[in-house]
């Protein structure tokens, strides 16, 4: 272009003219900077935005916090699971056990979505912006209105300093966030009802179908399917996931409104405290509804009735749902993602099943909420900051210039100066003080139920820094790959994550006790072969 060597520059690197017109070409004047009449100069936000503005100091203060408070509700979610697990209903159902993981993981599928989206929302509201674009030398394109525009697709011309756009067609732009424009108060009302609506569906169908999946695998392991118990299971977990989803729904919306106007970034403590009230919440209901169940099993009507009632309230949902377009299409093609993340959490469920009654694993109810709850809880923050950060700097299906390797290397995901990579440091670095602080909670509380050896700590910290650095770096991961398929990572990577997240703690929990069993064996054999062979 004249020989003007123009490159894609990082968000942090642009510097965009305060004000362009927005009716024709604005002339260049002799000083390189654009010129415009009074009449058609339109303010704009400068480039600068929350995001690239925030810094490691300021995300681990917003993320601290919240992340503690919500421990502290994960701490005393764990106490009360070895409680409930001695209730009859849970020790006569222990498919009861299994559907604990996939309903608690629904604040992670249904709610910490809900939360990203809004926030998503806040950020980027729907026709952020539609900047008109001219004919420029070279067959680019120049923005006219880029005052609300910040694309990764924007170049600057270091001579004119003009902003220019790649595409080769002349089109007006248009971006729309995935939820719709929640700063505007007469869309505030349609899109928070369409958006719990959408979540009351979700919640009713995957309650359905989590029952469904808990009964499948006790009966694989059992070798035979129970359908005495069916009844009770469905309706327990229908009417826990409807009720849960809708408190926390209230309440999702409430804090990131709440987080707006009081000029907090809304990603980095909505998924917090979604993860400290879900599995009290969650936990509660499906305690109490069980065993209430249980108590009148006689009554042979009343949970098909209970069951029957809730789906039928479905297509209610449904028309409040459909008031939102965006939300409407979430509700058309978000069902894969939820099920699938289900499906991996109740393989989670499994696992704290045929381990909580065992000896060797004894203290395995206390710690599974935590250690899933942790690793669910940071890698949404994450996953929501990075949905965030590519709604306000590309469009999807196009991915910015320094993002566009889909399996980046692990270094640049926690190692370098940009913003994501800073907020995973600090969502890192929260892992071992964080898991240290709930297990001298849990120890204070529950001290006989929980190993106190430190072998145990050792592999128990281990085990959550590996989950955590595994999840943050596949957030990153799959966020690439579902933006390069032009699909919102608020919806389609945060279920795949906290579902891997209750798997992989499970397991790494479980192995935890295990190896510190057979550490704790081998010295008292070794303790007791010792005497023996000096009294020969």
């Amino acid at each position: 272009m004249d020989g003007t060597e123009t490159r894609q520059r990082r968000p942090e690197e642009l510097v965009l003219p305060h004000t362009l017109s927005t009716g024709r070409l604005p002339t260049v004047s002799g000083d390189g900077l654009l010129c415009v009449p009074e009449s058609q100069r339109v303010a704009s936000k400068p480039l600068g935005t929350e995001l690239s503005r925030e810094t490691t100091l300021s995300i681990g203060l917003q993320v601290t916090v919240p992340f503690m408070f919500a421990g502290l509700g994960l701490s005393w979610a764990g106490i009360l699971l070895n409680y409930f697990q001695h209730w009859p209903v849970f020790v006569e159902i222990k498919d009861l056990l299994t559907l604990v993981p996939p309903l608690v993981g629904l604040k992670g599928n249904l709610e910490m979505t809900l939360a990203s989206r809004l926030s998503t929302a806040l950020h980027c509201p729907v026709n952020m912006f539609e900047p008109v674009l001219w004919e420029q030398d070279g067959g680019l394109l120049i923005i006219a209105n880029p005052g609300k525009s910040y694309s990764s697709q924007i170049l600057i011309n270091c001579t004119t300093r003009a902003v220019f756009w790649t595409s080769a067609r002349k089109q007006a732009v248009r971006r729309e966030a995935n939820t719709g424009q929640i700063d505007d108060p007469r869309d505030q009302h349609r899109v928070i009802s369409s958006n719990l609506a959408l979540i009351q569906v979700q919640a009713t169908v995957v309650g359905l179908l989590a029952a469904m999946a808990a009964l499948l695998l006790g009966a694989v392991s059992r070798g035979e399917l129970d359908f005495a118990k069916m009844e009770l299971l469905c309706a327990s977990s229908v009417i826990t996931a409807f009720l849960a989803a809708f408190a926390l729904g209230i309440l999702m919306v409430c804090i990131v409104i709440g987080a707006r106007k009081f000029g907090v970034n809304p990603d980095n403590i909505a998924t917090p405290i979604a993860a400290s009230l879900g599995d009290l919440i969650t936990l509660s209901i499906l305690a109490f509804m069980s065993s209430f169940f249980y108590k009148h099993k006689d009554s042979r009507y009343l949970t098909p009735l209970v069951s029957i009632g809730f789906m039928a309230l479905t297509p209610v949902w449904v028309l409040i749902a459909k008031q939102n377009p965006p939300t409407m299409k979430i509700l058309k093609s978000g069902w894969f993602p939820i099920i699938l993340a289900m499906m991996i959490s109740s393989f989670g469920g499994l696992i704290l099943n045929k381990t909580i009654s065992k000896e060797q694993y004894k203290g395995m109810a206390v710690f599974t909420p935590i250690i899933c709850g942790v690793g669910g809880n940071l890698v949404a923050i994450q996953t929501s900051r990075i949905s965030t950060y590519l709604h306000m700097w590309s469009t999807p299906g196009v991915l910015p210039l320094w993002m566009k390797k889909f399996w980046p290397n692990p270094c640049s995901t926690f190692c370098t100066s940009e913003i994501n990579s800073m907020s995973a440091r600090v969502l890192l670095f929260l892992v071992i003080p964080g898991h240290l602080i709930f297990f001298i909670i849990i120890y204070m509380v529950e001290g006989h139920a929980v190993p106190n050896s430190k072998t145990f700590v050792v592999f128990y910290l281990l085990a959550g820094l590996i989950q955590v650095t595994i999840l943050l770096y596949l957030a990153e991961v799959m966020a690439r790959l579902m933006w390069h398929q032009a699909l919102d990572p608020d919806n389609h990577c945060i279920p795949y994550l906290t579902g891997l997240g209750d798997l992989l703690g499970t397991g790494l929990l479980a192995l935890c006790f295990l190896i510190s069993w057979l550490l704790r064996s081998k010295a008292e054999l070794d303790g007791i072969s010792e005497p023996v062979s000096g009294s020969l």
